[in-house]
């Protein structure tokens, strides 16, 4: 976590105080749980509630001597607590605080990049309709395709920012649960109404089976889950990048009246957020592979996930939470140019209407393979005269061939654009309603 990428409410969630005030209410929960099946005196819970208090810097300490971090800690809170800390940690394990820990820090990461979509979903949702006539060329493989609208593309991004939505909440409910089953998972040590008591304080599901580890599957798809998020902002971002070049010029990021392009060529307004976008979202992806790895631990458990948790846990939803934020701010201020979109459709003359003629000749007893022959024959004359007068819509007036089983009417019709949009409204109905 650097503070350049780092938004303090995520970061927050990764603080050691946050993380020490966890595993201290699990500590107290755990003693209120005990209490009540009589394993500890009525009262302990109160009373260690009332005096625990911990030292970020003196567990530091004590962790070099010990070379554990939690033993370090309950050795810190018991020098407050006094004789009743022998109550604390009956029967658990580390696991037990650890990971209980890990999965409230990472539901509650995950709520808040809940809140990022929903601002991102009602700013895509609005362009999306601002722009749901606003013409402009499609393409595939870069290259001029057919007319579609600016609507549509922002339409896409948000029915996939959804799905995304989706995703985020089963992987939020499926890491939301709580294991307080001692050495190696067996409860020989801990009663299963401890753990039962802890998870409904900590509004957590009961882990079914643990091994004093909660299986790592459950973390390997929350990091997935972040990373297909992360891949749907690189997608938007490189859409946006794209539209912002020269050549293009259909959008652009909004440029403040104080802001440099570039430190050695004034005219510069580059895609910089979008860029940016896109090489976080490399980061927050590189969590995946290490997040897999983490599945196969050794028998019951061993620790070599827990380093690597330690660092993509806060990596990736700070880097997320930060991503998801400045993509809300690109769409929201991101400036659009109908006009160069016209221009850009207008580029290639008509060539954008052969397909609609294609399909029109094969219901006129010409085959498929002839009419593309004609069809492509003309396109790729226009095509290496677009810099001429010369359209494809000439050529085909011109065309013996097509013209006697088209008449005028019909190949007016055929290059119309309205017939490309009549469908943008039913899109648009099936999506929002």
């Amino acid at each position: 976590m650097i503070p350049r990428y780092s938004r303090e409410e995520m970061t927050s969630i990764w603080m050691d105080d946050t993380k020490f005030s966890i595993w201290l209410d699990i500590e107290i929960y755990a003693l209120e749980a005990m209490e009540v099946i009589g394993i500890v005196p009525k009262g302990v819970s109160e009373l260690v509630r009332r005096k625990a208090k911990f030292d970020i810097k003196k567990i530091e300490e004590i962790e070099k001597e010990v070379k554990h971090d939690v033993v370090a800690f309950l050795t810190n809170i018991s020098e407050s607590v006094g004789p009743e800390a022998r109550f604390i940690h009956q029967g658990m394990t580390s696991s037990d605080i650890l990971d209980t820990c890990l999965n409230i820090q990472l539901k509650r990461a995950g709520e808040l990049l809940l809140k990022d979509l929903e601002i991102l979903l009602k700013g895509l949702k609005n362009r999306a309709i601002e722009h749901k006539d606003t013409v402009c060329i499609g393409r595939s493989h870069g290259i001029h395709a057919e007319p579609t609208t600016f609507g549509l593309k922002m339409l896409q991004a948000y029915v996939e920012f959804e799905r995304n939505k989706v995703r985020l909440e089963n992987a939020i409910l499926e890491i939301s649960t709580c294991a307080i089953s001692g050495s190696v998972g067996t409860f020989a040590n801990v009663d299963p109404f401890i753990e039962e008591y802890v998870s409904k304080k900590l509004n957590l599901n009961i882990e079914p089976i643990s091994t004093q580890v909660v299986p790592r599957d459950r973390h390997a798809a929350f990091f997935s889950t972040l990373a297909i998020i992360a891949s749907s902002v690189e997608r938007l971002s490189t859409e946006i990048r794209h539209l912002q070049r020269s050549e293009v010029m259909e959008v652009e990021e909004y440029f403040s009246k104080k802001q440099k392009g570039s430190s050695s060529m004034p005219h510069k307004r580059n895609p910089i957020l979008t860029e940016n976008l896109t090489g976080l979202s490399r980061i927050v992806r590189s969590a995946v592979i290490p997040a897999l790895e983490n599945v196969a631990l050794w028998h019951e458990r061993d620790i070599s996930h827990s380093s690597v948790e330690r660092m993509i846990a806060p990596d990736a939803t700070v880097t997320l939470d930060f991503s998801l934020n400045r993509l809300s701010d690109v769409i929201d201020n991101m400036i659009v140019y109908p006009t160069h979109m016209s221009k850009n459709l207008e580029q290639f003359g008509s060539l954008i209407y052969s397909q609609r003629l294609l399909l029109a000749l094969t219901l006129k007893d010409i085959s498929r393979e002839d009419a593309y022959k004609v069809v492509q024959d003309n396109a790729m004359e226009a095509y290496d005269a677009h810099d001429s007068k010369v359209t494809f819509y000439d050529l085909i007036k011109n065309d013996k061939q097509i013209t006697s089983v088209l008449s005028d009417e019909e190949i007016e019709d055929i290059f119309d654009l309205n017939y490309h949009l009549k469908n943008v409204d039913h899109i648009f109905k099936r999506v929002l309603g």
